[in-house]
């Protein structure tokens, strides 16, 4: 089988799975970057992993190499990328394409009835309903999206982004993140990590920090990150005198993100619904972090099942989040099971060499022309969750149904 991945540009959240896939395949598998990646993400590190990859090849130096390697290809995921005439030829000639998409319309669904926009979407996907082409739902609300332009009927699947997987006794991890005060108390440490941006909410995190104070938690909350909104944050923290409470780190690159994670109990993830998947969320589950999440986050509803690994408040709604929060740190008990089914998801079903496992298989059976979807998790068939009117999950014997 010879399979290619066409993306915008490679980064620390794919080169996991993609090492296991050229692991497994060898020269047969290719990863091609249409574009030199961004310089903000460079800084933060994403960058340093690239450059001796032996499976990448950059379009941008080499077109046309890459652009016969494209048509030769057996199967060729595409995503990420918004020109389509990388991938028009293929199309055109009717070989089996894999597109891997976020949502079309995470500002709000109502941007469907643009007729500016039926015609776009129509060229690119709706008019490919019955020809060989399938969909990757990178997110919970993206098939619904999908729908509403009745684009890949019967084939759009459960997928996601793929960071790398750490393997942990979990006894040794837990004993990590206990932390005491002078007093000798034990303090619950609480992490958020990300931009400091509108659409992230970081200042949930402050707010429920004061919140926590004033009920008498013993906590500290690490703060991970920087951006537009740093200096309102500072502000918060200083006017409601929680320094000894909050720290800020600023950036920090990936690997030191996880050392925090490590050390952490909760981890708190607010984003709303421009929030389009969310690699924190694998991350700080493998970790075992008891999380607390916004339902909005594209992630969410494919790896969290509230109550089982993680809570999940409806996206919006502060005071539920609050209390959530509060829970967590009032129940050690309920933060330990939450942590271990948590990191239970990622290591058995959502890891790089789990999706690589189940990617192969997929496209093998499309290949031979007889494709089964899986049970459950990545490549199971995605189901039509609308945005805003939130999920439920019913957990049964046998498989996780949503409802």
């Amino acid at each position: 089988m010879r399979l290619t991945v066409v993306s915008n540009y490679i980064n620390h959240h794919q080169i996991p799975m993609a090492n296991e896939l050229y692991q497994r395949l060898g020269v047969e598998f290719a990863f091609i970057q249409t574009s030199p990646m961004e310089e903000d993400r460079v800084k933060m590190g994403w960058g340093n992993e690239v450059r001796a990859i032996p499976y990448l090849m950059l379009y941008y130096q080499d077109a046309k190499q890459c652009a016969k390697r494209i048509m030769d290809s057996d199967v060729v995921v595409f995503g990420g990328v918004e020109d389509e005439s990388y991938i028009k030829p293929r199309l055109n000639a009717g070989k089996i394409v894999i597109r891997a998409s976020e949502r079309l319309y995470r500002e709000g669904q109502w941007k469907s009835i643009s007729p500016r926009g039926r015609k776009k979407k129509y060229e690119d996907h709706t008019q490919y309903a019955n020809a060989p082409v399938y969909l990757l739902c990178h997110g919970a609300y993206v098939a619904s999206d999908f729908g509403l332009v009745h684009a890949y009927p019967d084939k759009k699947f459960v997928w996601g982004y793929f960071p790398a997987v750490n393997y942990y006794n979990l006894e040794e991890l837990f004993e990590q993140k206990h932390h005491f005060e002078q007093s000798g108390r034990q303090e619950i440490r609480i992490l958020w990590a990300g931009r400091f941006l509108k659409l992230k909410h970081p200042e949930y995190a402050i707010k429920a920090a004061r919140f926590l104070e004033k009920q008498k938690i013993s906590f500290h909350l690490d703060m991970v990150g920087d951006g537009e909104l740093a200096g309102t944050l500072l502000e918060l923290v200083r006017s409601w005198h929680l320094e000894h409470r909050v720290t800020f780190h600023g950036f920090q690159p990936p690997q030191e993100v996880r050392r925090y994670m490590e050390a952490s109990n909760i981890f708190l993830f607010t984003s709303n619904y421009l929030e389009g998947w969310g690699a924190v969320l694998n991350e700080s589950m493998n970790s075992a972090c008891a999380v607390v999440a916004g339902s909005g986050i594209g992630a969410v509803p494919f790896l969290m099942q509230h109550g089982f690994n993680g809570l999940v408040y409806k996206t919006g709604r502060y005071r539920e989040f609050q209390n959530q929060v509060l829970t967590l740190c009032q129940d050690e008990v309920l933060r330990k099971r939450l942590a271990v089914n948590a990191y239970h998801t990622i290591v058995e079903k959502w890891s790089p060499k789990e999706a690589a496992d189940r990617l192969f298989r997929f496209c093998d059976g499309l290949i031979q022309g007889c494709v089964v979807p899986e049970k459950e998790g990545p490549l199971s068939l995605a189901p039509l969750i609308a945005p805003r009117k939130g999920y439920q999950y019913t957990r049964t014997a046998k498989t996780d149904e949503v409802s």
